[in-house]
């Protein structure tokens, strides 16, 4: 781990670095706060610790807080210790609400307070606090939820990204492959540099070799100009193979030499030029099996795949469902000057849901609820009518036998029908009940007065649908 330290006093930095080096921890120091925030832009991704004064010497227009909050908001997975010469508790709070891990006075610094606070750092890298860093920094890259599989891919996002490693992302269409691989880029050493998408898919199989190696003028017909191609707008930064696994056999030997050798050669060119370029490539296709079929080329696959993360599907970390919800509430409710929510209900039925479009899906039935709905308070009836059509027909068919009988009256042989009723859609619904009140198009709360006065067993139909699995 490298410990960054910033501090206007030469010989405090170099005393500083001595005995954090004599601990084993690589060391870099600053004296100018402007300085110290290019540096970081540059090579955050080697940074474990900073270790930052407050207080900077006049000549320059920015403090340490200021730093602080640069670090925050841009490099929030590196944590910040703040010294200062003239600690007061407003400061020390202001640090604190700002970010800031510890703070410590200059004047009780010692050899075993550095030790203290280099062993705290690294036990909050290892622990909780690691998890709260991770989860900022996605969220400040647009992904949301809180569940242990998502902390997983954020703490994967950060550790292939400080290298320089090819990454593949695998996972269902619509778990937001995009987002993983630009967080992947913003914490990489190519943040500065461009961050370039190849929708695969979308790409005539003619136009391919012109697209990512451009072509020099004449060199085909309508080729009026030179052109470059997608590999050099990437130069310096990352190229993204979007649904590498359409990409048919014959094009695949085609990247070899860009991913290998970092060489390309345009359309009607005797020449190749060298590209620097980080490839991350992403795919909602077995390619262990496209390779068995002999779809996907072997050389291929391991050349791109140095690096893999998977994103599980939205139906197997139903607890991140509640933090994209509020995400695009929020959102919703700016955008608007509305003041929208939905009931507690509604946020159990949607963690309820499978969700086969993944979160893509979610967002989708979240705006339109929210901007279809004239009432401020969005219930189960008003997502059922976007995300289910299921209630559209019935699986199962209620017939009137037995239900009438002369020796009942009509509130008895309606009680009989709606009875009957309620369990065929448990029945289709597995026993699930927000799901079926939904289909009902009655709240979950008066199902289950229901389900108590009719003496009905839920149990049962979750039993049977686990039995049919």
């Amino acid at each position: 781990m490298k410990v960054f330290i910033i501090d206007d006093n030469k010989d405090f930095c170099t005393t500083i670095a001595d005995i954090v080096q004599s601990f084993g921890f690589d060391t870099d120091t600053m004296q100018n706060p402007n300085e110290a925030m290019s540096y970081l832009d540059r090579y955050n991704h080697s940074i474990g610790l900073i270790l930052l004064d407050i207080e900077f010497g006049t000549g320059v227009d920015k403090n340490g807080l200021d730093v602080l909050e640069y670090c925050r908001r841009n490099f929030p997975a590196i944590p910040v210790v703040m010294i200062s010469g003239k600690g007061s508790i407003e400061t020390a709070v202001r640090a604190t609400k700002l970010g800031a891990i510890n703070f410590i006075e200059k004047s009780i610094i010692s050899i075993d307070k550095i030790k203290e606070v280099l062993d705290s750092a690294m036990a909050r890298l290892g622990a909780q606090g690691e998890a709260k860093e991770i989860q900022k920094f996605l969220e400040l890259n647009g992904i949301f939820g809180r569940s242990n599989m998502l902390l997983d891919i954020g703490d994967s996002i950060i550790r292939f990204g400080r290298t320089d490693l090819n990454v593949m992302i695998t996972g269902e269409t619509g778990t937001g492959k995009k987002l993983i691989a630009k967080a992947i880029h913003s914490v990489s050493r190519r943040a500065k540099y461009p961050f370039v998408t190849v929708d695969i898919p979308n790409i005539p199989k003619e136009l391919f070799q012109s697209e990512l190696f451009g072509h020099n003028k004449g060199s085909f017909s309508g080729a009026l100009d030179n052109k470059k191609g997608l590999f050099h707008q990437a130069h310096k930064g990352t190229l993204f193979l979007d649904e590498i696994g359409d990409m048919t056999l014959d094009l695949q030997a085609n990247l070899f030499i860009p991913i290998e050798e970092k060489l390309v050669r345009r359309v009607g060119s005797i020449h190749t030029e060298d590209v620097d370029i980080r490839f991350i490539s992403a795919t909602d296709k077995d390619l262990l099996f496209a390779m068995k079929e002999s779809k996907f080329r072997e050389q291929l696959y391991h050349r791109l795949r140095e690096c893999e993360i998977y994103i599980p599907p939205l139906r197997e970390r139903n607890e991140d469902i509640p933090e994209i919800v509020d995400y695009y509430l929020s959102v919703h409710n700016r955008e608007f000057d509305d003041a929208k929510f939905f009931s507690p209900s509604a946020v159990d039925f949607m963690q309820e849901q499978p969700w086969p479009g993944n979160v893509r899906e979610l967002a989708s039935a979240v705006r339109v609820s929210l901007q279809t709905s004239h009432k401020d308070e969005i219930e189960i009836a008003d997502l059922h009518k976007i995300i289910s059509n299921s209630g559209k027909t019935e699986a199962a068919i209620v017939t009137t036998d037995n239900l009438i009988s002369a020796g009942r009256t009509l509130k008895e042989d309606l009680a009989q029908l709606d009875k009957k009723k309620i369990e065929a859609t448990l029945e289709r619904c597995h026993g699930n009940v927000s799901k079926s009140a939904a289909q009902l198009g009655i709240s979950r709360e008066t199902l289950h007065n229901k389900i108590r006065k009719y003496v009905i067993d839920v149990q049962t139909y979750r039993a049977k649908a686990k039995a049919r699995k």
